[in-house]
């Protein structure tokens, strides 16, 4: 039997999207094309790789036996291609960054400009979403997170902790008592299907019977309904201080505890693989700038 590396290739996307649907609009691939694909490594392996199902396409016994396997090629083909680039000394190219949405919107495109000012022959791809993207497999070049890493592979470049702070628009705040408590203010934060984000737990902690004033699954949407003045969200202090941030200078500040725990960190993580490579370094460098003015400016 002999597997080929693009055929596993997609046999990865189907299992990660949860969907051939989503592994097509992923890969770029008419579905059609994609489901004659599976069929044929199916074919090659001699059993069901994937239950098709009405919500999507789960692994089958043989599937599961199946991915350790791919998972390592991946890997390996990540390594072979980082292998190739290293060749190349000079500073250019894409460099992939994984960051939370209200990180890569108020910190990672404003640092964009900047790099791309200075090394125009830099390309940024920005990366947001909630998901931790895989560096092993070169699914991003650098991650902005907010948990440490703990895979011997991952190297944790830099980090900047701040507090959390209640942020509303001015017009909101002309509408609160002199003294709001928590559980006065109207919230915006995550919607239900992304209840593990510090900012629900924090606030369904403080809050009985906490419910949510306006809820999003998009963080400028979150933004945009807080600058309209439907409530009051949680965002690190730090980044009030932040040159390239427009929208919280439209904000004011509440002077309302939210207790000791309420700290959030940001860490810059590359794979040990990725470290030394030109443009990654020269990236890294760059946002260990920002890291460092936010600390001056706190």
């Amino acid at each position: 039997m002999n597997l080929r590396w693009d055929d596993l290739k997609l046999f990865l996307a189907v299992h990660e999207q949860g969907s051939l649907s989503g592994a097509a609009r992923l890969l770029k691939l008419g579905q059609p094309t994609l489901s004659r694909r599976i069929a044929e490594l199916e074919e090659a392996v001699g059993e069901a790789l994937f239950e098709r199902q009405s919500q999507g396409a789960s692994l089958t016994a043989a599937g599961q036996k199946l991915l350790p396997a791919a998972q390592s090629m991946a890997e390996w083909a990540n390594e072979a291609e980082l292998s190739v680039k290293k060749q190349t000394y000079l500073p250019e190219g894409k460099v992939r960054i994984a960051a939370p949405p209200g990180i890569a919107y108020e910190v990672v495109a404003p640092l964009a400009a900047k790099i791309r000012r200075k090394h125009p022959q830099i390309q940024i791809e920005a990366l947001s979403g909630i998901e931790t993207l895989n560096l092993g497999r070169g699914e991003a070049d650098l991650s902005l997170r907010s948990g440490k890493p703990t895979d011997a592979d991952l190297v944790c470049v830099d980090e900047i902790s701040s507090t959390m702070r209640v942020y509303v628009s001015k017009a909101y705040a002309a509408r609160l008592s002199s003294s709001p408590c928590i559980a006065d203010l109207d919230w915006i934060c995550w919607s239900a299907s992304y209840d593990e984000m510090l900012t629900n737990q924090e606030l369904s902690a403080l809050i009985p019977n906490f419910k949510p004033a306006f809820t999003s699954d998009d963080f400028i949407v979150q933004m945009a309904a807080c600058k309209a003045g439907v409530g009051a969200m949680i965002l690190p202090q730090v980044l009030h201080h932040y040159a390239g941030l427009r929208e919280l200078h439209k904000l004011q500040e509440l002077d309302i505890d939210l207790g000791p725990s309420a700290v959030g960190s940001l860490y810059l993580v590359c794979h040990k693989r990725h470290r030394y490579l030109p443009k990654v370094q020269l990236v890294m460098d760059f946002i260990s700038m920002e890291f460092d003015y936010l600390r001056q400016a706190a």
